[in-house]
């Protein structure tokens, strides 16, 4: 069980209970609780713990939305879907705590104790008026679905241990609603015992379950009930708020009356609201007290008066007290407003300021507002340059604050001229504007910067390029130009392979010029039809290299290749000879042979048998084979230069005897 000794403030009931409580309800003012069950709180929101034993017969569940008939649960809250959406989706318990519990119950088919408690005589004043209360929802939404089911019927029963009853008060049935927090005060009260005896109070509901009779319970007290305490500020009566601000000298006196006890013992209390609670003031046993605050803090200052029946002097508890008269002292308001302001030329300047009530700006050219962020003017210019102050005031407490105003003059931009560069190349870009403060280039990838109005450009391709200027008055004004950098490809030469070619013959160069913006022609000149083309005819009749040059006709420099071109010599092969040593055609003698060194001479009968071999030709064949004379005859000759893309020579040969 969690108990704790606070004051609860008299409420008013309301609707068609108000006559039916009336007699039940205490009807002076109310002293701390000696029984004051909220059912504690948790860390989150979610299911709380098992009641003690003996305070329910029901059944405790742990569920977030109670279980079967004759159960029940602690929930923080209860969500909109339970039971079909037929029971109350309550966001909180009535206390208020942070994630505060409440008793959830399902009741059952039969009349049932669901809350019972004694109270020890040694808390309670003999032969006392005390207020046995509790806040009691039902759970069921009065929807078409839910007409016809039970309702609680709560039976409030205060008795001695021994089961004699002291009083009963019964609530009638309980309707169902489908208001947003359906919570409703039930009171009653009872004379304690004049022989000090312990006190038993219970809640019984009398409905059926089944079909409805369910309900919501939270702030279970049993209080002292004494005579009605009346006070005020100077004047009985004058009890709203008295509010000021930090560091203002508070003077109040408070008064206080009551008729009920004939000589009664008065104490005032104060709550400073600093978590140590009421304290007794020292001295302070009047009807009245003086109040004095020299430069109050912020905070809020409770004072109350309790009043104890001087026949029970010593039983604090007894004591009832007023309601408290508070004493709110306010911070000044915290204020969020820029100490610069900066506006646009030919735009509007907006003032903007938080965290008060009310706002009273001024400023040049006789300005003034009442909004918290007025337009100053919509056509600014430098004129309205200077400080404007605002009073922002909350609870009738004055903050003043000021933000200087600069009338910035909008960027301009010309436009920019597009650049060309070589490949590898780079061009520093010179952007014209005024008033900027603020460049962003974009891309950004081949700038050295994109923040500055003239970045250094070298993109490995041609690139558009885009720049936006603004300055701090002005940045959401952004004029911008754009530009494109072409990248000429630097010239490339390619003159092709070796060419190789029989003499008398003709053959093409196969030249490759790449680049952008490029001319380009061959070196020499000799022998070629077209020197300007890339492909030209060559008909050199010995052995000769052509230069490719390929130039920019920009200014990206040039590049030049060379290919060597082979002219082999045409043999001229004698297909007879007479090697009788007249010295008159004894050799058999091939033209131009010597060019060929490694070349493989082979001569062969008609048979195939080889009677010649020779690398190369240094000595001509005299016709002998290993030493012997050859008859005279046809022979067979292959001749292979062993040169690329040259075919081997065949042919016959005749010797004459």
């Amino acid at each position: 069980m969690r108990f704790a000794f606070i004051f609860l403030i008299s409420i008013s009931l309301t609707s068609v209970f108000t006559l039916k409580l009336k007699a039940q309800t205490c009807n002076g003012s109310l002293g701390a609780p000696v029984v004051a069950e909220t059912f504690g709180a948790g860390t989150t929101y979610g299911v709380g713990p098992e009641l003690p034993a003996g305070i329910t017969d029901l059944q405790y569940i742990a569920s977030g939305c109670g279980g079967e008939d004759g159960t029940y649960t602690i929930l923080t809250q209860m969500g909109p879907s339970c039971k079909g959406g037929t029971w109350q989706a309550i966001p909180h318990d009535h206390t208020g705590d942070p994630n505060g519990y409440m008793m959830i119950i399902n009741a059952t088919l039969t009349p049932s104790l669901f809350f019972t408690y004694r109270i020890p005589g040694n808390k309670l004043c003999p032969n006392t008026t005390y207020q046995f209360a509790a806040w009691i929802m039902n759970i069921l939404r009065a929807l078409p679905q839910t007409q016809g089911y039970s309702q609680p019927d709560i039976t409030f029963r205060v008795e001695r241990p021994d089961g004699t009853l002291i009083n009963t008060y019964n609530t009638g049935a309980i309707p169902a609603t489908d208001d947003f927090d359906p919570w409703i005060q039930y009171p009653m009260t009872f004379t304690s015992p004049s022989d000090g005896s312990d006190v038993i109070v219970k809640m019984i509901n009398n409905g059926s379950g089944g079909n409805g009779n369910d309900l919501a319970l939270d702030d279970i007290t049993v209080s002292p009930c004494g005579p009605l305490i009346q006070s005020g500020f100077a004047t009985i009566g004058d009890i709203a708020d008295k509010n000021s601000c930090v560091n203002d000298n508070l003077n109040y006196t408070l008064v206080a009356q009551q008729t009920g006890y004939n000589n009664p013992d008065y104490q005032w209390q104060q709550n400073k609201n600093d978590g140590n609670g009421w304290v007794n003031i020292v001295n302070a046993k009047s009807t009245s007290l003086n109040v004095n605050i020299p430069n109050a803090a912020a905070g809020k200052y409770q004072y109350r008066i309790g009043v104890l029946n001087q026949a029970l002097i010593g039983s604090e508890q007894c004591r009832i007290f007023s309601d408290p008269l508070n004493i709110n002292v306010y911070p000044p308001p915290t204020v969020t407003l820029a100490p610069n302001t900066d506006a646009c030329a030919g735009h509007p300047i907006q003032l903007s300021s938080t965290g008060g009530d009310t706002y009273e700006w001024s400023g040049p050219n006789n300005f003034s507002s009442i909004n918290s962020s007025p337009v100053v003017v919509y056509n600014a210019d430098p004129s309205y340059d200077g400080v404007y102050t605002v009073k922002v005031t909350k609870n009738n407490c004055p903050f003043f604050a000021s933000t200087t105003v600069k009338v910035y003059p909008a960027a301009t931009i010309s436009a920019l001229g597009d650049v060309t560069i070589c490949e590898g190349g780079s061009q520093q870009l010179n952007l014209q504007s005024t008033n900027a403060t603020h460049f962003k280039w974009s891309p950004s990838a081949g700038l050295d910067h994109d923040d500055i109005p003239n970045p250094v450009a070298s993109p490995s391709i041609t690139t558009i390029y885009t720049v936006e200027v603004s300055n701090d008055g002005c940045p959401d004004i952004a004029p911008s130009t754009s530009l494109t950098v072409y990248v000429l490809k630097n010239p490339t030469a390619d003159a092709g392979k070796t060419i190789k070619m029989m003499e008398g013959q003709t053959a093409t160069l196969n030249g490759k010029a790449g680049g952008d913006q490029i001319s380009f022609y061959w070196t020499p000149t000799d022998y070629l039809d077209n020197p300007l083309s890339l492909t030209p005819v060559t008909s050199s009749p010995g052995d000769i290299t052509y230069t490719l040059h390929v130039e920019s006709t920009f200014t990206c420099g040039q590049s030049t290749s060379s290919v060597f071109v082979r002219v082999y010599k045409k043999l001229t092969i004698v297909n007879s000879f007479t090697p009788n040593n007249d010295g008159v055609n004894d050799y058999w003698y091939i033209k131009n042979i010597d060019d060929y060194p490694k070349a493989s001479i082979n001569v062969f009968t008609r048979y195939g048998q080889q009677v010649f071999q020779s690398i190369g030709y240094g000595k001509p064949w005299d016709g002998n084979s290993n030493g012997s004379k050859l008859p005279a005859g046809t022979y067979y000759y292959i001749i292979d230069l062993k040169e690329d893309d040259l075919p081997k020579q065949s042919g016959w040969i005749l010797i004459v005897r």
